[in-house]
This record gives structure tokens, sequence and C-alpha cells, in this order.
């Protein structure tokens, strides 16, 4: 039986929350403060965390931010706002996926199995590959895939977060072939994810400022109306 934690101020919407998740079988507990939250975060073990963005003590990013130094807790940010840097803000402070307010519960439940089925997937996938390192080596990049770390030609690491990570795989795995944002969006966010395929362009953005060298062209090559792709250097002397 799964154990969620609630972090919502709003008591109304958290007991609603809290019962419902009851009624499908969830264990919970539900905090109203932001401080008391990521303490019980911190200290305690939960399959899963549904997290309101405004809270007193501590706000939700601050929360998200905090637990993801040490946990891999999935985390779902529940928030009244939805503008495209808000939803990236939470992405990228260790949320995994959001909802926004008001919702309904039926899609609540389904983002939360969601993302407990994606972390099972991991799981498996993880003591599958334990003890098989693989290094991939895509033009001065090295990639060692069971540790997930990235360097460059000169040695230094690229401190890539796991979506960064996980974007610049699924480019390399179908090199030479366009990959639209759609299909990014589906592979690296998962088909339940609510993220807009905006999002994708940021991550983009995020990654080449993080793997690009200054002075020499991207990477990654953006196609026009349709997604993005990663070239072979044999290739890319070809085309021209």
């Amino acid at each position: 039986m799964a154990k969620i934690l609630i972090i919502e101020d709003e008591k109304n919407l958290a007991r609603f929350v809290e019962l419902e998740l009851k009624h499908e079988n969830y264990q919970t507990v539900v905090e109203n403060n932001g401080r008391k939250g990521l303490d019980q975060a911190l200290n305690h073990d939960f399959d899963a965390i549904l997290l309101d963005l405004m809270l007193p003590g501590l706000n939700g990013l601050e929360i998200a931010r905090r637990v993801r130094q040490v946990k891999t807790t999935p985390i779902i940010m529940m928030t009244a706002r939805d503008s495209v840097i808000d939803r990236v803000s939470g992405l990228d402070h260790g949320a995994d996926d959001y909802i926004v307010k008001p919702f309904a519960i039926e899609e609540l439940l389904a983002r939360l199995r969601a993302v407990l089925r994606r972390v099972k997937i991991e799981k498996e996938s993880s003591q599958e590959n334990l003890g098989k390192q693989k290094v991939i080596k895509f033009k001065d990049l090295t990639i060692e895939t069971t540790n997930r770390i990235v360097h460059r030609g000169d040695g230094k690491a690229v401190d890539l977060t796991k979506r960064e990570y996980n974007l610049l795989m699924t480019l390399i795995k179908n090199k030479n072939n366009v990959v639209s944002r759609s299909q990014l969006l589906n592979k690296i966010w998962g088909p339940d994810s609510n993220i807009e395929t905006n999002v994708v362009e940021v991550y983009v953005r995020y990654l080449r400022n993080k793997i690009d060298v200054p002075g020499q062209p991207s990477y990654i090559k953006t196609v026009r109306g349709t997604g993005y792709m990663v070239r072979d250097e044999d290739d890319e002397k070809e085309a021209k």
C-alpha cells in the first residue's frame, strides 16, 4: 500500500484529497504548514508527495528543492498558477508533475498512478543494469549510463538534471533522426503528464547552455516546425 504525503494549507482541499486517497487504499499523512511538511518529507519515507505551491512557513518550490537534494520521492505540485514559467520553475526545482487548481480528483489520481508506475519501471530497470556500466561517446561527450555522468572531452563533468540527462540520451539514441517535441514530451515526462510542448523548448535551451562549446555550432539542431535532432560529425560533413 503506497504512502502519500499531502502538504496543503487549504484544509478543506487537503481533507478532500486525503479521503479520496484513502478510498483508493492509499495511506496518507497531511501537513498544512510548509516547514512541518518538509520535516515529514525528509525524516519519513513516502511513495509520493502532493505539494501545494503557496504554503505558510516555507513555499512549495523550496520544499521540492530541499527534498530533491537528498531523496528521489516523486513530487506532484498542486498549484493555481499555470503560466509556462511557473510550471518550468516547479519542474526545475524537482517536481515530477504538476496539476492546476481547481482539478478533478480523477485527474489527480491518474497522475499519482502515473508517477508511481514510472518509479517502479525505473527501479526495475536500474536493478537489471546494476553492475553493467556502459559508456557512450558522442563527439567530445563521454556518457557513463549506469552512473548517469556526462564528461566533456577535457574530462570536466557536466552537471545535468535528471530531465536534461534523459533529454540528451533520447536525442543521442535517435541520432540522425528528428525527434518531435511531442515524442520528447512522452519519453521524458510520460504520456500521462500534463506538460505542454513549450516546456520541452525550455529544457533544450538549458541543455544547450550546459553542453555546447562557446563559438561552436550547437550539438542539438532545431528542425523548424518539427522538433530536434543530433547528428554524427560524418553525417554533418556529408550534408555540407
